[in-house]
């Protein structure tokens, strides 16, 4: 696939890694619709390119609303050519923590979310007979950690929706990408902390290094759609990671849980006690 003058809808643009797969569409000459549920968000991402980009508001958990984006797109281009569902959330701490109404808000906006840019944007690339679908999920959904455990669920689920779409599409003409980075720098890193848990660290010292950079993850991002790659597994260390995880599930358990231990360890050194509190 080259991408000039293709027609792409991307989630969750207005900012880290959906910014990011914005501004290497547009280098590469596609159309893009930057889409946020901050619209203002994606206006800047827009500002900053092309005039062959444009934003719209967009929360991904309101599935007529992504139908009647995609079928803006159509109605605009004739076609469109690949969406990007990426728009997700996370949250960082002691399962126990997590309410009812937090695990219903990551479910609607990971794993919904794309359900909902599949159902709007599949059918419509079958009956033109081409198209590209890309899926952003996380190491998080080829391996298990815990601390992020709603998270990891919908990552993984991510994951498996994915691959098992890409079984049936491929034949039909559309491909189907499902994204797995490790740490990518990103403002996600820095939200969604419960009872403590400092997101940015735990998810670089998991991966035991510094972030990945958004920008260089978008554009390896679009040449596995050109090389029509079923998982693409980024940075390398990652994808070692990920092999280990398959060849050693159990030594992969125990390695998390020790992390986790160490996770609580920090906290409660972190944390003033009663006494220093009273003064």
């Amino acid at each position: 696939m080259t991408f000039a003058g293709k027609h792409a809808l991307v989630t969750g643009a207005g900012s880290g890694i959906g910014a990011a797969l914005c501004r290497a569409l547009d280098a590469a000459g596609a159309h893009v619709v930057c889409t946020d549920v901050d619209e203002t968000a994606a206006g800047r991402t827009a500002a900053a390119l092309s005039e062959r980009a444009r934003a719209a508001p967009l929360d991904v958990t309101d599935a007529a609303a992504v139908q009647a984006a995609v079928d803006d797109v159509v109605a605009r281009a004739g076609r469109i050519d690949l969406i990007f569902n990426n728009a997700g959330i996370v949250w960082g701490g002691d399962t126990e923590l997590l309410t009812l109404d937090q695990w219903n808000a990551i479910i609607d906006i990971n794993l919904r979310g794309v359900v909902h840019g599949v159902a709007a944007a599949y059918p419509q690339m079958l009956r033109q007979g081409h198209g590209h679908i890309v899926n952003t999920a996380s190491m998080a959904g080829l391996t298990a950690a815990g601390q992020v455990t709603s998270y990891v669920a919908t990552k993984h689920a991510v994951v498996g929706l994915s691959l098992a779409l890409r079984s049936e599409a491929v034949p039909r003409g559309v491909g189907v990408l499902v994204v797995c980075p490790a740490a990518v720098e990103t403002p996600i890193l820095d939200k969604g902390a419960l009872g403590g848990f400092v997101g940015r660290d735990y998810f670089l010292q998991a991966q035991g290094g510094r972030p990945y950079d958004a920008d260089r993850l978008a554009r390896d991002t679009l040449r596995a759609i050109e090389r029509n790659k079923a998982v693409l597994v980024k940075p390398a260390v990652a994808h070692a990671q990920w092999w280990f995880a398959r060849l050693a599930p159990g030594l992969m358990n125990r390695m998390s849980m020790r992390f986790v231990a160490g996770q609580r360890s920090r906290q409660s050194r972190d944390t003033p006690s009663s006494a220093a509190d009273a003064g």
